[in-house]
C-alpha cells in the first residue's frame, strides 16, 4: 500500500529538525526578536523552510520506502518472474514516457505495491511478494500500469507543492499564535516571541497544524487514485484494472507494511466517519465503479 503517509511523517519530522535547529542555532530566536523584518519577513521564513522541508522530504521518499519495507532491487534478474517483471514495468514505462525505474520486492503476506521517487524519470516501483504469490500476470500488471501512472503524472512532484504551501501556512500561523501566547506567558511585557512559551508553542501547533494540513494531502491522494486506476486500465487493459481490484478486496489482513508507508501502495486502509479524512485510498468498491463507468 503506501505512498502519502511516509511522505507526511517524514515531512513532519523534517520540519520538527528543522525547528530544532533553528532553536539550537539562535535563528528562530534572533528573527522572532527582530519581529521576522515584519509578516513580509515571516512570510518569507515560512516559504522558505515550509518549501525545503516538503522537497528535503520528496528527496528522502526512495530511500525511506527501501529502508521501512526492507526492499530488494533487482539488479540483475534471478528466475524468469523477476525477468518478467523488469519486462512490463519497463514496457509501462516507456507506454507512458518515462524513464526506466528502480524494480523492488519486498517481502510481506499482502498483496501491495508502491511508487515513489523525486521526479518521473528517476522513480522506485515496488511489489510485494504477497502479490506475486497471489496475483496473476495480468493483474499483476495492472497493478504496475497504476503505479507507473502515480509516476508519468508527476502525484509525487504536485504533492510535494502542495505540501510545501500547506507547511508554509503551517509554519506562519504556529508562529503567529506563538507569539501571543509568549506574550500572554511574560505580562504582556514585549519579549516578541522569543521564551519559552514562544518555542513550546511553536512546536506544538505545528504538530497539531500539521495534523489538519493532512487531511488536504489525502483528500489529493484519494483523487488521485481514480487516475491512476485509469493510467492502469489504459496501459494493461481495463478489464485487468478492475480484476485486480477485485482481488485485492479478498485482502482483508493487516498490511505488515509500516505505518509510515500507510499510502504509498495500490490500496490503502478503509475508515468510517471522521477518519475517512485520513484515508488515503478511496474505497475498493468506489475505484471499481469508476472504471465500469468508462466508456
Amino acid at each position: 500500500m503506501r505512498r502519502i503517509a511516509l511522505f507526511l511523517l517524514t515531512n513532519i519530522a523534517v520540519l520538527f529538525l528543522l525547528t530544532i535547529v533553528c532553536r539550537l542555532f539562535g535563528v528562530d530566536q534572533w528573527a522572532a526578536m527582530h519581529g521576522y523584518g515584519g509578516m513580509q519577513g515571516l512570510l518569507i521564513y515560512a516559504a522558505v523552510f515550509g518549501m525545503g522541508g516538503a522537497f528535503i522530504s520528496l528527496a528522502m521518499s526512495k530511500w525511506m520506502a527501501k529502508m521501512s519495507t526492507g526492499a530488494r532491487v533487482i539488479e540483475q534478474p534471478q528466475s524468469e518472474g523477476e525477468r518478467w517483471l523488469l519486462d512490463t514495468v519497463r514496457r509501462h514505462a516507456q507506454n507512458a514516457g518515462i524513464g526506466m525505474p528502480e524494480v523492488a520486492i519486498y517481502d510481506a503476506p499482502e498483496m501491495n505495491a508502491f511508487a515513489t521517487g523525486m521526479t518521473r524519470n528517476s522513480a522506485l516501483v515496488a511489489v510485494s511478494s504477497g502479490l506475486l504469490q497471489q496475483m496473476d500476470r495480468e493483474q499483476i500488471a495492472a497493478v504496475l500500469g497504476h503505479e507507473i501512472g502515480h509516476v508519468a503524472n508527476g502525484d509525487m512532484v504536485t504533492l510535494t507543492l502542495i505540501q510545501g504551501v500547506l507547511n508554509t501556512l503551517v509554519i506562519l500561523a504556529a508562529r503567529i499564535v506563538g507569539r501571543l501566547v509568549d506574550s500572554w506567558l511574560s505580562g504582556g511585557r514585549e519579549s516578541r516571541g522569543s521564551g519559552i512559551g514562544y518555542f513550546v508553542c511553536v512546536m506544538v501547533l505545528q504538530l497539531v497544524f500539521g495534523l489538519f494540513a493532512s487531511m488536504i494531502v489525502m483528500a489529493f491522494s484519494r483523487w488521485r487514485e481514480f487516475h491512476a486506476d485509469a493510467a492502469g486500465a489504459k496501459l494493461a487493459g481495463r478489464g485487468a484494472m478492475i480484476s485486480a481490484l477485485q482481488r485485492l478486496q479478498l485482502n482483508h489482513g493487516e498490511s505488515s507494511l509500516p505505518k509510515t508507508m500507510a499510502a504509498f501502495g495500490i490500496a490503502g486502509p478503509l475508515a468510517q466517519g471522521l477518519q475517512r479524512l485520513f484515508m488515503s485510498h478511496p474505497p475498493l468498491e468506489e475505484r471499481i465503479a469508476a472504471l465500469q463507468k468508462q466508456v
